[in-house]
């Protein structure tokens, strides 16, 4: 009688971690659903939003040392010396506590676009126009859509991760193609305001693989700091007597946001491992 239960319970696990992850996988997929439908109704419901005539005009246009926009240029240096940092790193392997082929993808194209935005961004701002902008957006876009992918793969799986990766960076390019094309910035606005909002609540949602998570929400703060100093630029520039722009400042809080992210790769440590990412390593 007692090997009948045995032989029982041994075949009756399979069943209830089988269909734990059956649920698991529906949850997810109403999650992913739910997700792609708020940004299409978000997309949709919001009109267009061309350039303003003032879109190109900065609080601080002063010009030192011969350089136009002096201070809007030079603040983009720290995204130069923080991308590539963290791309060797990341492409060194020991530093940087990256347990999946998933996650090194990941990091290493936003550090790379994070290096990118400064060349980007001090090119536009040499003579901010509509034919430039696209320097100064693409590279973050890259950068954000490669930093969401190392997300997905850290709390939801490698395959998921990747499968986003390279969705997402479909849709940055389409984004700056679609805003030149026609003077629109609803996708590229909803493409850079989604991940704010998806981060912080999929911290809640799914356990995380590593610890110091805690990065993640401070890292999304400071990204919500940085959009707030670029919306009150000239007040900030008038309220500091004009010694430096908000603009200015929200390259430099920018910045602080992957150099958060670079503390959180140096000291975090794995709590457990997936069961899916095992597999897909072997």
């Amino acid at each position: 009688m007692r090997m009948t239960m045995t032989k029982v319970k041994v075949r009756v696990k399979p069943l209830l971690w089988g269909m734990r992850q059956r649920l698991t996988r529906s949850r997810r997929g109403r999650v992913w659903g739910g997700a792609l439908l708020c940004w299409l109704f978000l997309t949709l419901a919001t009109p267009k939003i061309p350039y303003s005539p003032t879109h190109h005009v900065y609080a601080d246009m002063r010009n030192f040392l011969g350089v136009p926009n002096t201070l809007n240029v030079f603040t983009n240096f720290p995204f130069l010396v923080v991308g590539v940092v963290g791309l060797v790193f990341c492409l060194q392997g020991s530093f940087f506590n990256i347990s999946l082929t998933g996650e090194i993808v990941g990091w290493a194209l936003f550090y790379a676009g994070i290096s990118g935005v400064a060349f980007g961004s001090a090119y536009y701002h040499l003579r901010p126009d509509d034919d430039r902008v696209v320097w100064d957006t693409l590279p973050m876009m890259v950068a954000y859509a490669s930093l969401f992918s190392s997300f997905l793969v850290e709390r939801v799986g490698q395959r998921t991760g990747l499968c986003f990766l390279w969705v997402l960076l479909l849709i940055s390019f389409l984004s700056a193609a679609y805003e030149r094309t026609f003077n629109d910035l609803r996708l590229r606005m909803m493409f850079q305001l989604i991940p704010c909002i998806v981060i912080p609540f999929m911290t809640l949602l799914f356990p995380p693989k590593y610890t110091h998570s805690r990065y993640w929400l401070l890292a999304a703060g400071i990204y919500l700091l940085s959009k707030f100093e670029a919306v009150t630029d000239r007040k900030i520039y008038m309220a500091n007597n004009y010694i430096i722009s908000g603009h200015s400042l929200e390259h430099i809080c920018l910045a602080m946001f992957p150099t958060l992210l670079t503390f959180m790769l140096s000291y975090r440590s794995v709590k457990f491992q997936r069961l899916g990412d095992l597999k897909e390593n072997h």
